[in-house]
C-alpha cells in the first residue's frame, strides 16, 4: 500500500522544513503525510500478518493521530494563541490538510496503476507521486502565507 522509503522520505521532509524555519502549516502538510502513511503501512502490516480485531482501522487512525499530535500539545509545540489561523493551530490546519493530499496521491496512484493494467507509469511511483504532491501543496501554500502575510 505505501513503500517504507515514501514514509522515511516525508519524515526527512519534515526535519528539513523545520531546519529552514519554513511555516508551522507547511510543516504540518508533511506530519499529515507522515500519519496518513504511516496508518496504511500499520494497516499492511497487520493485513500481511493477518492479525484482525474489532474496529481495527479505526483504532489505527485515532491512535496514530493521537501518538503524533498529542506530544505537540503537552510541549506547547500547538494549542498557542499566536499560532493560529481561522482559530485552528497552524500545525494541525497542516495536519488536515496534509492527510488529504496523502490519501489523493495515494489514490493517483492506484488510479493511474488501474488504467496502466497494474503496472506502473513511472519508476518509484509510489515514491514521486505523493512527493510531488507534497511538493506542489507546500509551494502553494508558501505562496497564499506570503501572499496574505499569515
Amino acid at each position: 500500500m505505501v513503500c517504507p522509503v515514501c514514509t522515511v522520505a516525508v519524515a526527512a521532509g519534515i526535519g528539513i522544513l523545520e531546519k529552514w524555519g519554513v511555516n508551522n502549516i507547511i510543516i504540518g502538510l508533511w506530519l499529515g503525510a507522515l500519519i496518513v502513511s504511516s496508518i496504511a503501512w500499520m494497516i499492511d502490516w497487520l493485513n500481511r500478518k493477518n492479525i484482525h480485531f474489532l474496529f481495527r482501522k479505526i483504532l489505527i487512525i485515532v491512535s496514530f493521530y493521537l501518538i503524533f499530535i498529542w506530544p505537540l500539545y503537552i510541549w506547547k509545540i500547538m494549542g498557542l494563541p499566536r499560532n493560529q489561523i481561522f482559530g485552528i493551530d497552524n500545525i494541525l490546519l497542516g495536519v488536515i490538510i496534509g492527510s488529504v493530499i496523502f490519501i489523493l496521491a495515494m489514490l493517483s496512484d492506484r488510479y493511474l496503476r488501474k488504467i496502466n493494467e497494474d503496472k506502473i507509469v513511472i519508476k518509484y511511483q509510489k515514491v514521486l507521486i505523493p512527493l510531488t504532491f507534497l511538493v506542489i501543496a507546500s509551494i502553494i501554500a508558501y505562496l497564499l502565507i506570503k501572499i496574505t502575510g499569515i
